[in-house]
């Protein structure tokens, strides 16, 4: 097989790209704000200032991590299972009604937040949960549904029909038939599904800016926003906080990777 040079140079050329600002990032943490502006902003620092984590820390940072923690968890988890539910419902349901449903999901892919958030606010409002972490989670597991029931149901179609056919012999119901055997199947498209719906809850900026109000419901990407106004010249204390509030996405990656690739080219070559 003869190698492609010039695809493996743009390969290193394009990681190199992609480095460079994680590295610029890690490397202005570690300044101290006088080394910061008295240096080359590229060369690493040879005294290490750890002081910037601490200060990130102590300006409530746990706090913010906690909200978007719950945010991220009481939007991915009703979100999985709803979509999974709705998904087994589409392929599997033999009636007429559900044949149209796929592509009203698939149209829900068209409708951009922006456009709706001013209905948003007023039913929110109108629930009385405005300033409540509740009012963040709903529009999630709304938005997040076309997507994940698109991707769920691409892999569920991919279960062959004899196993279904088997755990019918076997007098299995559609409950049992649903989480015995799809559910397990389709594992890899659910997590891809968790993973990519919650890194979009945990980098999630307009809802916590326009349905919250309180400093104790800030989440991570709103807290940045503000930490950043409070430290606008100390460059590396606000890198700090960028790598501190990227650590649990990173290692919830590192654990749901192996299944994107698999999860995302589920269905694709039927």
């Amino acid at each position: 097989m003869r190698r492609n040079w010039l695809g493996g140079a743009f390969g290193w050329l394009w990681l190199l790209l992609v480095l460079l600002p994680l590295y610029f990032v890690a490397v202005t943490s570690l300044k101290s704000i006088s080394t910061y502006f008295g240096s080359n902003p590229v060369l690493p620092s040879p005294q290490l200032a750890f002081e910037n984590f601490t200060a990130v820390l102590e300006a409530d940072f746990t706090m913010y991590l906690l909200n978007s923690v719950l945010v991220a968890l009481g939007t991915v988890v009703p979100l999985v299972i709803m979509a999974f539910m709705a998904s087994f419902a589409v392929v599997r349901s033999g009636h007429r009604f559900f044949s149209p449903v796929r592509s009203l999901f698939l149209l829900g892919l068209a409708i951009p937040v922006q456009a709706t958030i001013v209905p948003i606010y007023l039913i929110i409002i109108q629930m009385h949960m405005y300033d409540s972490l509740v009012a963040l989670m709903l529009p999630g597991i709304a938005f997040g549904l076309p997507l994940s029931v698109l991707i769920i149901s691409n892999a569920m179609r991919d279960v062959p029909k004899e196993l279904f056919e088997a755990m019918d012999i076997d007098g299995c119901t559609e409950w049992q038939k649903m989480w015995r055997l799809a559910f397990p199947i389709c594992q890899p498209a659910i997590v891809t599904v968790a993973v990519y719906q919650a890194l979009m809850s945990w980098n999630g900026f307009l809802f916590p800016l326009i349905l919250t109000q309180s400093p104790d419901k800030r989440t991570l990407p709103l807290a940045l926003w503000n930490f950043q106004g409070e430290y606008a010249t100390n460059v590396p204390v606000v890198m700090a906080a960028v790598i501190l509030s990227s650590i649990p996405i990173i290692v919830l990656y590192a654990f749901g990777r192996r299944y994107l690739v698999s999860g995302m080219t589920a269905g694709s070559g039927k």
